[in-house]
């Protein structure tokens, strides 16, 4: 197939565009003279400038942009005009009736789409000249994304993240660590109380409880990861239980940094997460409404802590009842700690 540009439209969330940079890879690695640009929301641009081998990175302009319709429009022209190029196939990994638009205003005659049984929002099934055959969404997303170059006959397994962080950002991560007293003589294991949903987030009691069952081992050197305002609420309280320091504000560079110079990862269902496995660090997955065979860690020392009910998968944001996060106990999770630091030896 000779080809002269592509475009891949996966604009959010951050996790998400971390599990679509091996699709990314194995389309380098198969057209390697051809023109790749991504389309992706403001947040996850900061990845990508780590990615080399993007020909172009364009900004899709945010959700809430969308109230201000003139604005709007006029960025999604500045959109297509940078895209223009007979040529142009389009690849929607983001499977929602908005990207799938997005393909459309590129211009792109070719516009590469999932079933509409593993769509989001299938309506967007009808913005795409071709599709991909239905596949089990039990299997991990990274594959999924893999299947859907199968209609460029890229068949590729090879889980690829090309990821360079800047040295500045490695070096200035570095310094803030040491700075709070990390010196490198132990093992960094990283408390990640953050995730966008709260359904994603074991409890700060659990948490402390955890902690506690941990202090016994001197060559570990804890460390607690927080996103926005509410999780830097709920790490505030848990340095002050337990005395674990907290992890100033970082930028989305110098958190993958971080956990680049952790020995363990100890999240939900988050960005965290994702990097983490990009980076092949060990992870201890605390799994609550998603699925951690979609979701989850794949590198052999990482562990999940998943217990299947009958409420299982189901995805909610909001629930006032999370058995499924009740279910994983402080002791569950130092036992599988151990057993990642011990294959990480």
């Amino acid at each position: 197939m000779t080809v002269d540009n592509f475009l891949i439209i996966r604009l959010s969330s951050l996790g998400d565009v971390i599990h679509t940079l091996p699709a990314f890879a194995a389309l380098r690695k198969h057209f390697p003279e051809a023109k790749i640009s991504w389309l992706v929301e403001p947040k996850g641009k900061e990845i990508l400038d780590c990615v080399p081998g993007i020909d172009q990175i364009i900004t899709a302009p945010p959700k809430q942009e969308a109230k201000d319709l003139k604005k709007y429009w006029k960025d999604i022209r500045s959109i297509r005009n940078q895209l223009k190029n007979k040529n142009l196939i389009a690849i929607d990994f983001q499977g929602l009736i908005k990207s799938a638009l997005f393909s459309c205003f590129s211009g792109a005659k070719t516009r590469i789409g999932f079933h509409r049984k593993n769509l989001k929002e299938p309506v967007a099934r009808l913005f795409y000249t071709e599709h991909l055959k239905e596949i089990s969404e039990d299997n991990h997303v990274i594959l999924k994304n893999l299947r859907l170059l199968t209609l460029l006959g890229i068949n590729e397994s090879r889980l690829e993240f090309p990821i360079v962080l800047p040295e500045r950002v490695v070096h200035s991560i570095r310094e803030k660590l040491n700075n709070i007293g990390y010196n490198g003589q132990k093992k960094l294991v990283i408390i990640n109380v953050g995730a966008a949903w709260k359904t994603k987030r074991w409890f700060p009691e659990s948490w402390a409880k955890f902690i506690r069952l941990m202090e016994a081992d001197d060559k570990l050197f804890f460390l607690i990861l927080w996103g926005n305002d509410e999780e830097n609420a709920e790490a505030k309280k848990l340095n002050e239980q337990t005395g674990v320091p907290l992890v100033p504000s970082l930028s989305l560079q110098e958190v993958m940094a971080l956990i680049m110079e952790s020995s363990l990862v100890i999240t939900g269902d988050t960005f965290a997460l994702q990097a983490a496995s990009a980076f092949q660090k060990p992870v201890v997955a605390i799994f609550g409404p998603t699925n951690p065979r979609r979701n989850g860690p794949f590198h052999p020392q990482s562990q999940v802590a998943f217990h299947e009910l009958e409420c299982s998968y189901c995805y909610k944001r909001k629930c006032q009842r999370p058995k499924c996060l009740k279910k994983i106990s402080p002791e569950e999770i130092a036992a599988l700690s151990r057993k990642a630091l011990k294959k990480d030896n």
